[in-house]
This record gives structure tokens, sequence and C-alpha cells, in this order.
């Protein structure tokens, strides 16, 4: 029987569901210090689902999307939203005409344009 969505979990079910290692879990407790379960007597956690969300989060920044950890904690600190957040926010584009050439959304295009010039300038004063 499944438990209620809003239900504590504990960090076995949380590392059943996310298909993540119990001892990853706890690492990323220590990494991310906005991670943190109740602890129950004898330290056993239990995950809200807001917890579980930000478990989710993680794993995104890090598997997904690239993050190293100490980059996935800075942007987590930062309260930005992630690429899969802002996608979701985002109207889906219209259907593409030319596979070759896709549509860039215009805050990723300006992300990456500040990455080149920031790459540009280190290479110019190497």
């Amino acid at each position: 029987m499944d438990k209620a969505p809003e239900a504590f979990l504990t960090i076995g079910e949380v590392a059943e569901r996310l298909g993540i290692k119990t001892h990853i879990l706890r690492y990323w407790e220590e990494q991310f210090p906005m991670l943190r379960p109740l602890k129950r007597a004898g330290g056993r956690r239990l995950y809200r689902p807001d917890d579980v969300a930000l478990v989710e989060r993680i794993r995104d920044l890090l598997d997904r999307q690239g993050y190293t950890i100490k980059g996935a904690r800075s942007f987590l600190a930062s309260g930005a939203p992630t690429i899969a957040a802002q996608a979701m926010a985002t109207p889906a584009p219209e259907a593409r005409t030319d596979l070759f050439m896709p549509k860039v959304d215009a805050g990723l295009q300006a992300e990456l344009a500040a990455i080149r010039a920031t790459l540009a300038r280190a290479l110019a004063d190497a």
C-alpha cells in the first residue's frame, strides 16, 4: 500500500522511489545545508514532501544538468529556478520545421552569450 503524497518517508523509501542509494542521500545532507530531513530518536530520518522535492532537484542538477556539488549548492542557495522548472513555466514551442536549426530560448541565448564573452576575455588575458 502506497503512502499518501503528504506522508513522511524514510530514507530507504526515498532512495527506492528516486533510485538513489541511501549513502548518497546522507552525503547530500552533508553537502547541501538546505536538505534537512527530520531526525527522530536514534537518528532515523524522515523526509517531508518538500525534502523529497529538493532531493529530486539536486539529482536533476547533478545528474542531468551537469552541475558539480559546489555549483549545485551555489545554484540552490541563490534561489534560482532550475532549467526544468523554467521549461515547465514556458509554453511549448511551435513545432520545428528545420531539424538542423533548433530554436533557442532568449534567456538561454543571453546566458550562453555571457559565457562566450567570459571565455573570450579569459583567452585574451592568457
